[in-house]
């Protein structure tokens, strides 16, 4: 719909199957576009150019823990490679929450999920980044009010984070790097439909790496021996464990990832300079076969 645009919006809300799922840190992507494609051959001295099909860009927005359950079982399924597509909107909202204008969205499927980096130094708040890839999108005006959250959006600190591993002393973990879940999408162009339909590719789970202080290496130490150079490395030696995101509370479990099949490949000695008092770590990098996510729990009745 030309002329609808969101440029005075403060607020976006997002939308899954017509449930409010609560506001989106930022939100970004989900234009259309389409190839300009030329015409060499011809009786013209000038090359003669049409467009193609539309293009529907994915979406890519950075979300907390205080979104409602849909948004994190859909992000779950992607996972299991259970694919579900999801029709939706993202709605731009003024100061006083009226609806300026609403992006609809029609059979999106994830594709990207970037897990932020845990540090225990940092004291800035970390957002989850989700994207998803729409086959088709409609900008239309917004219309009436939103709703007011139903609570304060769940903050999570990197610093408050928890690393568990079969066998593993995991206490003097001090920082995890952010990683990337990928759903690769193809392209369904046979035919002379409008849109073309997406259809799920290859999941891909990344590798790791891990910061443990030098003074509790003993046990990555020991597996990295056993695991690397001895070569005790089947599906026994294999670990499995979680990350583990905590309130400010450091008790109230926020989410996790749950991992499987983790190996280890390396550990990685720090740079060191002569008279330097400051305190060494290293790094340990894993392979894992299969993550899969937890998104917040719900309270008991």
């Amino acid at each position: 719909m030309p002329g609808v645009h969101s440029h005075a919006a403060e607020n976006f809300e997002l939308r899954l199957e017509g449930v409010s799922c609560g506001f989106v840190k930022s939100i970004g992507g989900g234009d259309i576009s389409a190839d300009v494609i030329k015409e060499p051959v011809g009786p013209s001295f000038f090359v003669k150019k049409h467009i193609g099909q539309p293009r529907y860009g994915e979406f890519t927005a950075q979300i907390g823990f205080g979104m409602a359950p849909p948004v994190y079982e859909w992000i779950a399924a992607s996972w299991k490679a259970d694919y579900s597509r999801k029709d939706g909107a993202i709605v731009a909202a003024d100061a006083d929450l009226k609806a300026q204008s609403e992006r609809q969205f029609f059979h999106a499927l994830v594709t990207e999920v970037t897990i932020p980096a845990c540090d225990a130094s940092s004291k800035d708040p970390a957002y989850l980044t989700v994207k998803f890839a729409p086959e088709y999108l409609k900008t239309v005006k917004g219309k009436g009010k939103l709703g007011v959250p139903a609570g304060q959006q769940s903050l999570f600190l990197p610093s408050n984070f928890r690393l568990e591993l079969d066998g593993l002393d995991c206490t003097q973990v001090t920082a995890i790097d952010a990683f990337t879940v990928t759903q690769s999408l193809v392209t369904d162009d046979i035919g002379d439909a409008r849109d073309y339909a997406r259809e799920p590719g290859k999941l891909e789970f990344p590798n790791l790496k891990v910061t443990v202080a030098e003074t509790g290496t003993a046990t990555w130490e020991s597996w990295f021996e056993d695991f690397v150079i001895k070569g005790h490395n089947d599906d026994a030696k294999e670990k499995g464990g979680a990350i583990v995101f905590l309130a400010s509370d450091l008790k109230t479990e926020l989410g996790r990832v749950k991992l499987v099949n983790v190996g280890i490949f390396a550990l990685r000695e720090p740079n060191r300079r002569a008279h330097d008092e400051s305190l060494a770590a290293v790094t340990a990098e894993l392979y894992c076969e299969r993550m899969e996510f937890v998104g917040p729990r719900t309270k008991a009745p």
